[in-house]
């Protein structure tokens, strides 16, 4: 026992030693640094290191990375030189999955919530950032679907004069479908008391907004077929799960298709989760629901897809400012990342609204969709037939 004391007590002054010789190698050093940062700034030697420096580092350094480094600051710097960036960078992407572009691939494993942010904004319509990013909502409850009163007065404003004396279009070339049909419209249900509403009710719900596309289309000459399919009891029947909604429908799509081979052009209608605030939108003095277009990237036909919703939401925007959120692409890491896109290279999926607005906002911006939609197909009916 005296020799452990001995020994413990030894100790003490060695610590003190030892700290205080740490203390002074740190206080010499950042005289020395301080000194050398004095003499660079001040006398000519300044300029022999920068030019040394600057020159090394340009060497060492592939000017791809600098344009990548000042495109993050510079808007218009991006803009212009996007493709390139993207090019240059693209092997490390198929390696890695970690883009230099986006620091969210790199984090957003690691940090709980990021992965909800990975979505990619093709085109960002007024006011839209990653505050407000497309997000879906969840399946409905059994409760929800219970005992819902609808607001007739208010379907019935909107469908005041809808519909008279137009024809049924004998050629098909739309097909309107709906993979979350339950998204539903909170001023449609009188007693509903959720965030994210949701009905079978085809009245309320996505399916209303797809029979009112079919019914603008007919009256423009295109013929439309509409599926209205209530998606969550065929999943039940299925005994399969939400996430499950994109195959369920895709099976509903390739019956069609294979049906009717002049079936070209796919669209997925859908409500957005966010409040009115984000979703609507005044044009010249007329309520609009604002909508924007999802585009897979996970599939082939990803660039022709993207290159028709950039087409119709310019459209959108020139005749009708402020309509649309803008184009999103999305993969399988925030979402199912092809959405049957890869069926045709004229598919679409389009989000009406959100969960604050009324059905008379829904089809203002329905008949806006069909016009702008209607000068497109001609305009592409044409170029296919010179081809």
């Amino acid at each position: 026992m005296p020799y452990k004391s001995r020994n413990n007590n030894s100790l003490v002054p060695l610590v003190f030693v030892s700290m205080k010789a740490i203390i002074r190698v740190l206080l010499i050093g950042i005289i020395l640094m301080y000194l050398t940062v004095w003499l660079i700034s001040s006398t000519a030697i300044k300029l022999r290191v920068d030019s040394l420096l600057y020159s090394s580092l340009s060497e060492l350094v592939p000017k791809e990375t600098f344009l990548m480094l000042l495109s993050q600051e510079l808007t218009g710097l991006r803009v212009e030189n996007e493709e390139a960036l993207n090019n240059d960078f693209d092997w490390l992407e198929s390696v890695t999955n970690v883009s230099l572009l986006d620091a969210r691939s790199l984090f957003g494993r690691e940090i709980p919530g990021i992965e909800n942010y990975h979505t990619h904004i093709a085109v960002a319509g007024k006011g839209t950032d990653i505050t407000n990013l497309p997000n879906e909502s969840p399946a409905p409850t059994e409760d929800q679907l219970k005992d819902q009163e609808i607001d007739q007065s208010q379907i019935d404003e909107a469908n005041h004069n809808s519909g008279e004396g137009v024809e049924e279009i004998a050629e098909k070339s739309v097909y309107i479908y709906h993979s979350h049909s339950w998204e539903a419209f909170s001023p449609l249900i009188k007693n509903n008391d959720s965030k994210n509403p949701a009905s079978t009710n085809e009245k309320v719900n996505v399916i209303a907004v797809g029979s009112k596309l079919k019914q603008e289309l007919e009256a423009r000459g295109i013929g439309a077929v509409q599926d209205k399919t209530d998606i969550n009891q065929a999943l039940k029947d299925k005994s399969w799960t939400y996430n499950e909604s994109y195959q369920l429908s895709r099976g509903l799509v390739q019956e069609a298709i294979a049906q009717n081979d002049d079936l070209t052009y796919l669209i997925d209608i859908h409500r957005d989760s966010m409040p009115r605030s984000i979703t609507t939108k005044t044009i010249n003095g007329k309520n609009y629901a604002r909508l924007f277009f999802i585009v897979g990237k996970e599939n082939k036909n990803f660039e022709k897809n993207l290159k028709i919703a950039k087409e119709l939401n310019a459209k959108l925007e020139e005749k009708y400012p402020g309509i649309s959120r803008g184009v999103f692409v999305k993969t399988r890491t925030e979402g199912n990342g092809i959405y049957n896109q890869d069926l045709t290279e004229r598919a679409m999926l389009l989000e009406f609204g959100g969960v604050e607005n009324n059905l008379v906002e829904l089809y203002n911006s329905t008949e806006a969709f069909a016009e702008v939609f209607a000068e497109y197909y001609r305009k592409d009916a044409v170029e296919v037939n010179a081809q």
